[in-house]
């Protein structure tokens, strides 16, 4: 069985108010893309991945007049994919829902969102003590985690959360100060985000429950000199002590080659581009005695995707993200 966790940069900008596809010369919100390139540009990458099921983060808007569920299955009808059923959890005003496509044929999928006194349900407010000042800080998620049970077709039965949690970047920021009290505001509140979502994890985990986490965590251990305020990275306070994700683990150990990456960035002032890891698939010791095997879809670190000139374009042009895939012996 293939899962992929994929951020799709401002998917929602490819539909309109009818949930279809504007394939279109206009420009999508991706820079220097057209809709009708960044279009097929993800019809042509998800069709290469014939994954079992993509957990989507940035996926079309739910509002008024449109519905994120309705314009990924219209897509995948357009696009000939197998994962042509999608689910969704809870509304969000950012325009990026966090989605699930898959293929009905392999998966029955439930939307199951969870609760407990320790963790409340991700709709709501989590309560924590985030400047250490015996004052408990209200947190909410902008991109509430998206609960699932997940039924094999062989009958194995597991949790599924998809994640994007609150970047770090200082948005708005005017001042050099600014900047920096921005920042740690902004990591506060990942870090707690990650503490809320652990909690959920070891939920599960006590339930004896295979869990996989997959997302868009913004985060990875020594991103930015301002974790050094803090003990760990959202990362890892997530993968604790049960889950796993070599990527992130890499981090952890002495580094004696070039870092994996997910995402890569343009920076303005320096006119270079950047690479980082943001993007993870985490398993349960379940699921990792079942010959797991992770890789990045990266066009420039990927032998295979390099080599693909169709593929290497149609990556590069699809998202500032790159597709994370887990193989599991799963049926």
């Amino acid at each position: 069985m293939r899962l992929v966790s994929y951020n799709i940069e401002w998917f929602s900008h490819l539909f309109d108010g009818e949930n279809q596809l504007m394939l279109d010369g206009r420009p999508s919100r991706r820079h220097g893309v057209d809709r009708y390139t960044q279009g097929r540009a993800i019809a042509h990458v998800l069709d290469r991945l014939d994954a079992d099921a993509v957990m989507v983060i940035e996926a079309p808007n739910s509002g008024h007049h449109q519905k994120c569920t309705r314009a990924l299955e219209n897509f995948a009808a357009q696009a000939g994919l197998r994962c042509s059923k999608a689910v969704s959890g809870f509304a969000t005003d950012t325009e990026q829902e966090i989605a699930l496509m898959f293929d009905p044929a392999k998966l029955q999928v439930q939307v199951d969102p969870q609760s407990s006194p320790e963790a409340p349900r991700f709709d709501t407010t989590f309560h924590i003590d985030l400047n250490v000042d015996d004052r408990e800080d209200p947190v909410r998620f902008s991109k509430p985690p998206l609960e699932l049970q997940v039924t094999t077709q062989g009958g194995t039965t597991l949790r599924m959360i998809g994640v994007h949690l609150k970047s770090k970047a200082p948005y708005n920021a005017k001042t050099p100060q600014e900047v920096v009290r921005i920042s740690i505001a902004n990591r506060r509140k990942q870090l707690a985000q990650a503490v809320w979502l652990s909690r959920r994890v070891q939920q599960h985990r006590q339930a004896a429950e295979p869990v996989i986490v997959m997302g868009d965590l913004n985060d990875g251990p020594g991103l930015d000199e301002y974790e050094r305020l803090f003990e760990k990275s959202s990362v890892e306070i997530v993968m604790g002590a049960d889950l796993s994700d070599p990527n992130a683990q890499g981090l952890v150990q002495p580094r004696s080659w070039g870092q994996p990456a997910t995402a890569r960035f343009y920076h303005v002032e320096s006119k270079r581009y950047f690479g980082v890891l943001l993007d993870y698939i985490m398993i349960s010791p379940e699921l990792a005695a079942r010959e797991p095997r992770w890789r990045i879809w990266h066009p420039f670190e990927d032998g295979a995707c390099y080599a693909d000139s169709d593929l290497r374009a149609a990556l590069l042009a699809a998202s500032d993200h790159f597709p994370v895939s887990l193989d599991l012996e799963l049926t």
